[in-house]
C-alpha cells in the first residue's frame, strides 16, 4: 500500500513536468490573468476589458504567446477566416461601439448656427465619422508594440488584420473624410484639415506627451465647428438669397434682422456662434482625457477632484440664462452698428428681455429651459459620481470607471448644447443615440 501511495505523486510530477513553465501556476505564460473591469465606454453604456491591464489573450480567434521565443502564433491570420470573424475584426479595430458619440457633435454645432441640420450638416457628420474612425485605426498601428504585450488580443497583435492594412484603412478614411467635407464647401474642407492633422498629430506623438489631453480637447471641438461650418455653408445662405436657411425645431430661430447681420456663408466667420458650445464639449473632453492618463496605474485624487469641479462648472454653463449670464450676451455684450437694441453682434435677440432669443427662456416653467435642465441633469449623473468616488478611491478600477463615465456623458452634454441652442427636437434625437450606443457596446468592446 505505502508504494501505491508513493506512486501517485510520482506519477504527479511526470504530467506537471510535461506542461509549460507558466501554465504550471494558473495562468497563461506573459502573467497573471486580468483584473474583472468595469464598464468602458465612448458616450454610451456597455463593458469593454480595461485598457492597457496585461493578461492572457481569450480563446478562439486570437493569439497566443509562445512559451520559449515571446513571438505571436495568431489562430486566424489576417485575411482568413470566415467573413463574419474578418468583420468582427473590423469592428474591434475600428471599435464601432464609439461612433454614436460623434454625430452630436455636428448637430450640436448646426444648432448653434440657427440652422436646420441639412445637407451640410450630414456631410458634417460623415467627414467626423470617417476621420474618427481613421484615428481609431491609426492608433492600434502606432500602438501595436504596446498592444503585443499588454492587449495581445487586439486584431494587429493577434493576426486578425495586418499592420499594412490598419495603417492603409486610416490613410483611406482621412482621404474620405476630407473628401465628404470638401462637398460641404471650402471652409468645411479647411476645419476638416484641421481636425485630421490633430487626430494624427495625437494618434503618433502628442499622446504620450503632456499636450495630449489638449490635442483631444482640440479634436472634438474642431468636431463641433466642423458641423457648425457646413451648416452655415450650405443651409444659411447670404441676406435676400431666396429659399435661404429655414428653420425646423430651432425655436430660438433668427429674425429676418438677424438674418441679414449673420455673417456670409462661406467664410470660416459663419461658425463663431458655436464657438461657447465648441469650448464646453473641448473642456469636458480635456477633463476625461487628463483622468485617463492614470487609469492604469491610479494614485491620483487631485486631478479626478479638479475634472469634477470643472464638470460643475460646465453644467452651470449650459444651464446659464437671462440676459447677464447667456453666452451670447457675454460673447458680444454691444450690438453692431444697425443692430437692434437687445440683440448681439450676429443680430439675435438676447434672451431675458421679454422677445425669443438664442439662449434658455428666463421662465421655469418653460418647456425648453426644463428639457436643457434635464438633459444637463442627465450629463451631471453619468460623469460626477464616477469621478467623486475616484478621488475618494484613487485605484485603476475606480479610475477606469471615472473615464468611462466622462465618455458616457459626451452624447448628454451633445444633446443639451443642441437644445440649449433652440433645438429641442434635434436634442432629443442626440439623446436617442444612447440606447443604440449600450446596445452595440455589448456586442462590440470599445478597447
Amino acid at each position: 500500500m505505502r508504494r501505491r501511495g508513493r506512486a501517485v505523486p510520482a506519477v504527479l510530477v511526470a504530467a506537471l513536468s510535461l506542461l509549460p513553465a507558466g501554465r504550471r501556476n494558473g495562468f497563461a505564460h506573459g502573467g497573471p490573468p486580468a483584473a474583472v473591469t468595469d464598464d468602458r465606454l465612448s458616450g454610451a453604456g456597455g463593458t469593454a476589458p480595461a485598457p492597457d491591464r496585461p493578461g492572457p489573450p481569450p480563446t478562439g480567434r486570437t493569439g497566443e504567446r509562445g512559451a520559449d521565443t515571446g513571438e505571436s502564433r495568431p489562430h486566424a491570420t489576417s485575411g482568413r477566416g470566415t467573413p463574419r470573424e474578418r468583420l468582427r475584426a473590423w469592428a474591434e479595430l475600428l471599435r464601432v461601439s464609439a461612433l454614436f458619440s460623434v454625430p452630436g457633435d455636428a448637430l450640436a454645432g448646426a444648432a448653434a448656427v440657427g440652422g436646420r441640420p441639412g445637407r451640410g450638416t450630414a456631410l458634417a457628420i460623415g467627414a467626423s465619422l470617417c476621420l474618427y474612425e481613421a484615428g481609431m485605426a491609426l492608433n492600434d498601428w502606432a500602438d501595436r508594440d504596446e498592444d503585443a504585450i499588454d492587449r495581445p488580443h487586439r486584431p494587429i497583435p493577434s493576426g486578425r488584420i495586418s499592420p499594412a492594412a490598419a495603417l492603409g484603412a486610416a490613410g483611406v478614411l482621412t482621404a474620405a473624410g476630407l473628401a465628404l467635407a470638401a462637398r460641404a464647401g471650402r471652409p468645411a474642407l479647411t476645419v476638416a484639415t484641421g481636425l485630421a492633422a490633430t487626430v494624427w498629430a495625437y494618434d503618433l506623438h502628442l499622446k504620450h506627451t503632456k499636450a495630449g489631453p489638449a490635442a483631444m480637447a482640440a479634436a472634438r471641438s474642431l468636431d463641433l465647428l466642423l458641423g457648425a461650418t457646413a451648416t452655415a455653408e450650405v443651409a444659411v445662405p447670404g441676406a435676400g438669397t431666396p429659399g435661404g436657411g429655414g428653420l425646423s425645431d430651432n425655436v430660438a430661430g433668427v429674425t429676418a434682422a438677424a438674418t441679414a447681420a449673420v455673417p456670409t456663408p462661406g467664410t470660416l466667420t459663419a461658425s463663431l456662434p458655436a464657438l461657447p458650445a465648441a469650448l464646453v464639449l473641448g473642456a469636458h473632453t480635456y477633463g476625461v482625457t487628463a483622468v485617463s492618463r492614470h487609469e492604469a496605474q491610479g494614485g491620483s485624487t487631485a486631478v479626478p477632484l479638479a475634472v469634477l469641479a470643472t464638470t460643475t462648472a460646465l453644467a452651470a454653463a449650459v444651464l446659464g440664462g437671462g440676459e447677464r449670464s447667456s453666452w451670447a450676451t457675454a460673447r458680444h455684450a454691444v450690438p453692431q452698428p444697425g443692430g437692434a437694441p437687445g440683440q448681439d453682434l450676429f443680430g439675435q435677440d438676447l434672451p431675458g428681455r421679454g422677445i425669443p432669443g438664442r439662449g434658455i427662456p428666463g421662465r421655469a416653467t418653460d418647456p425648453l429651459r426644463l428639457l436643457v435642465i434635464g438633459l444637463t441633469g442627465a450629463y451631471l449623473r453619468t460623469a460626477g459620481p464616477p469621478l467623486l468616488h475616484a478621488a475618494l478611491n484613487p485605484s485603476p478600477p475606480m479610475t477606469q470607471r471615472a473615464v468611462g463615465g466622462g465618455i458616457r456623458a459626451m452624447i448628454p452634454l451633445q444633446a443639451a448644447l443642441t437644445a440649449r441652442a433652440g433645438s429641442p427636437v434635434t436634442g432629443l434625437a442626440v439623446m436617442g443615440l444612447v440606447p443604440l450606443a449600450r446596445s452595440l457596446a455589448r456586442k462590440v468592446s470599445l478597447t
